[in-house]
């Protein structure tokens, strides 16, 4: 009986039902569309720090930064050696670690034994700058005049007068070439800076290749270079050939060339030292304690967490996120709000014009209770059915933006001032020069949850409890005798 009524009763209102139905849909909807969203705008944002911090990385160590000493300088400083030929190629690498400062690799070792951590691994970063080209020797000539006024050449009366000499010719022609190299521990490649690459062509390192002359490259670097695996190349002197080409798994890669660390050490003149200790803990709730663990314990050092990393990411991808997260949420928070205070004032309108309606049931012995179960079905339906098409809404929206993928920019600093990345990996700059900021590009995308889709349900069956409860309380006051007034 109560189905049968239901179903005739929100037959002959359709119209009020499908508005009702509207108002909740619009609300679910934008609550979808800006759920998923923000959990696009954070998976783009572990993408970028992914990229910079290297896959199941919780924290980074490196060496707290210091003053330069008097006198010392950061600059790049080349000396070539003079030669007696006119034209001479001149060709000549700088190697140094990467933000000047490196720790002892002893320290890796203290790193991982600190209560709440389950590995460590150092790497040291490198920056390398070439410069290659030629000198050209100028040629030193004399402009003369002659008179022959008088005697010979030499003589009184008659010679030449030779002007000052002048330089013609000669001048330098240098081509400067700058890239990062990271010293990769190839016995634990599952942590560190080579982890969060894919090796496309060729093959990774493998544990035996500790100081063997082998190196894995970017593909954007090789692109640019023209690398492929079993090209050559050198790094100061010392011939490396390319096994491998690796692929960032998500945006672009910092680091240009990996090579083995102990051959990473000897080029930078770094003997048992590292720029970077990366570092995983057994628990990613309690990083925060671990970090504070290393800190205590380890003095001279700066403990960088992916949420210190994550502050420093500006551009339009922190825009973005910021107007996802507040903006959207006090606007969806509004819209849910406005769309239920509507669903309940045309749930109880529409009760009201019922008058003779319900005043008869209740005559012809229909229980209070009866009449509320009635409003508070019809209204529920409304509700579910509103939330269907909320979800279809919301879901429908997310996919759009999935399928535009709007384009979204992140600059990321360094935190401790020494160099761009985690904790003055790659991308920082020398002594005395200012962090460098890595600009990445990434698709947005709004994936919709399980969690989404049961928020949407209990936003549905919420909207039309509160309609039905405001109906259903208007509803159970009438009287049978205001069904007889009603009569004209």
């Amino acid at each position: 009986m109560f189905g049968i009524y239901l179903k005739r009763e929100l037959g002959r209102r359709k119209k009020a039902a499908l508005v009702i139905a509207l108002g909740l849909a619009l609300g679910i909807a934008l609550v979808i569309t800006v759920n998923s969203v923000s959990a696009g705008m954070t998976q783009a944002q572990d993408k970028v720090l992914k990229s910079l911090y290297g896959l199941g990385t919780d924290m980074t160590v490196t060496k707290a930064r210091t003053a330069p000493t008097s006198g010392s300088s950061g600059g790049p400083n080349f000396k070539f050696g003079a030669k007696s030929s006119s034209s001479s190629t001149q060709s000549s690498d700088r190697v140094q670690t990467q933000g000047g400062q490196a720790l002892k690799s002893t320290l890796v070792t203290q790193v991982a034994a600190q209560k709440g951590v389950e590995s460590a691994v150092g790497a040291l970063s490198l920056n390398v700058t070439k410069v290659d080209g030629s000198f050209t020797q100028g040629k030193a000539q004399s402009s003369s005049g002659s008179s022959n006024s008088g005697g010979g050449q030499g003589q009184p009366g008659g010679g030449t007068s030779t002007g000052q000499p002048q330089v013609q010719g000669g001048g330098a022609n240098f081509n400067v070439n700058s890239y990062s190299v990271a010293g990769v521990d190839v016995a634990h490649q599952g942590l560190g800076p080579l982890a969060s690459m894919k090796i496309t062509s060729g093959k990774t390192f493998t544990s035996a290749q500790t100081g063997t002359k082998v190196a894995v490259v970017s593909k954007s670097y090789a692109k640019e270079k023209k690398y492929k695996v079993g090209s050559t190349f050198k790094i100061s002197g010392t011939k490396f050939t390319v096994i491998g080409i690796a692929t960032p798994d998500s945006s672009e890669s910092d680091t240009d060339v990996f090579i083995p660390l102990k051959l990473a050490q000897t080029l930078g003149d770094a003997k048992n030292q590292v720029t970077t200790i990366y570092v995983k803990a057994t628990d990613s709730k309690q990083i925060s304690t671990v970090k504070k663990e290393i800190t205590s314990n380890i003095s001279g050092t700066t403990v960088t967490t992916s949420a210190d990393l994550a502050s420093t990411v500006s551009g339009s991808l922190s825009t973005a996120s910021s107007l996802a997260t507040s903006v959207g949420k006090w606007l969806s928070i509004a819209v849910l709000v406005a769309a239920f205070l509507v669903a309940a004032l045309l749930t109880s309108s529409a009760v009201s014009r019922r008058v003779r309606e319900f005043g008869t049931l209740k005559a012809l012995g229909w229980p209070s209770r009866n009449v509320t179960r009635q409003v508070v079905g019809e209204s529920m339906v409304n509700g579910l059915f509103g939330g269907a098409l909320g979800i279809a809404l919301g879901v429908g929206a997310a996919y759009v933006v999935t399928a535009i993928s709007p384009k979204l920019t992140a600059q990321v600093g360094s935190t401790t001032g020494g160099g761009g990345g985690m904790g003055g990996g790659p991308g920082g700059g020398g002594p005395g020069q200012q962090a460098t900021q890595n600009t990445l590009e990434i698709a947005l995308t709004a994936p919709v949850s399980l969690t989404t889709i049961a928020l949407a349900v209990g936003l549905a069956v919420t909207g039309g409890l509160i309609a039905g409860a405001m109906g259903g309380w208007r509803a159970s006051r009438m009287r049978p005798a205001d069904a007889l007034r009603s009569v004209s």
